[in-house]
């Protein structure tokens, strides 16, 4: 009989810090690159946000996409993976899952496809169509979204890759889909990206009665379904002080991109939310 893979497993909080909240994922990237700790994952509710990539942060209509990002209500934070602006809301759920792989450039796609179906069969336990592959219209584009019914698109992933390991991260929306579309459409206006609004959607308006506790109750069902051990941790003050150091490379006024790109680089150009 094959032995469960241990999975460290976080659901710590950090309200009112959605700079943290990226900052975290990337001390535990950088921990588990380093064999530090094995392999994390954290699944939580964040702040509202809208996190943008350094590309974005290259396109002319950047500034008024913070700004409008601002007036609607939503920090702004630099994340990890590459692709195009996605939005975080308080009612979502958020995961990051950092990977060790000392081949971590290799298995790309694999760890794409992983994520995707772990995304889908939680989903379909909840009993709602869900299926891997983009939207036309969607937000940030990607292979590895996943859709109700082939139609929205609830939820976005994106990878990063450093020496030693890999982070897949992203987010699921669950509720709160006409803030979601009309934020959506506003900074993309700004950012002069193509979206049309109705492919944007969360599982709530599948079936009202799913909030972001039954979603993660799913996840973690299906992960132990599929050979994992979910060994519940907390984060100590140690990589609080790693992710505080890690912040600027996160905050859009002081983004750097030479500095990110030396942290953790994109290497393939459908690694996106």
């Amino acid at each position: 009989m094959t032995r469960p893979r241990p999975l460290r497993f976080y659901q710590d909080q950090f309200p009112g810090e959605p700079l943290l909240d990226t900052a975290i994922s990337h001390a535990m990237l950088r921990r588990v690159g380093s064999a530090s700790v094995g392999e994390s994952l954290r699944l939580y509710t964040p702040d509202d946000a809208v996190l943008f990539s350094s590309l974005d942060a290259r396109r002319s209509g950047y500034a008024e996409a913070l700004r409008r990002a601002e007036r609607a209500g939503f920090a702004s934070v630099i994340r990890l993976a590459g692709g195009q602006a996605a939005l975080f809301l308080e009612s979502s759920v958020a995961f990051a899952w950092a990977m060790p792989d000392p081949d971590a450039r290799l298995h790309i796609r694999q760890r794409f496809e992983h994520v995707a179906n772990w995304i889908v069969e939680s989903l379909r336990r909840l009993g709602l169509d869900a299926r891997v592959g983009a939207v036309a219209g969607e937000y940030c584009h990607g292979e590895y979204s996943v859709n109700i019914g082939g139609r929205v698109k609830v939820m976005g992933v994106g990878q990063r890759v450093i020496q030693g390991a890999a982070h897949v991260g992203g987010v699921i929306t669950v509720s709160q889909t006409q803030r979601l579309r009309d934020t959506l459409v506003s900074i993309y206006r700004a950012l002069d990206l193509e979206f049309e609004p109705e492919t944007a959607g969360g599982v709530a308006d599948f079936d009202s009665s799913l909030g972001p506790g039954e979603v993660i109750e799913a996840m973690c069902a299906v992960l132990r379904e599929t050979g994992y051990e979910i060994v519940p941790e907390r984060f100590d003050d140690s990589i609080r002080k790693q992710a505080q150091a890690l912040i600027p490379l996160h905050e859009p006024a002081g983004h750097r991109g030479p500095d990110l790109a030396r942290s953790a680089r994109p290497l393939d150009p459908k690694t996106r939310v």
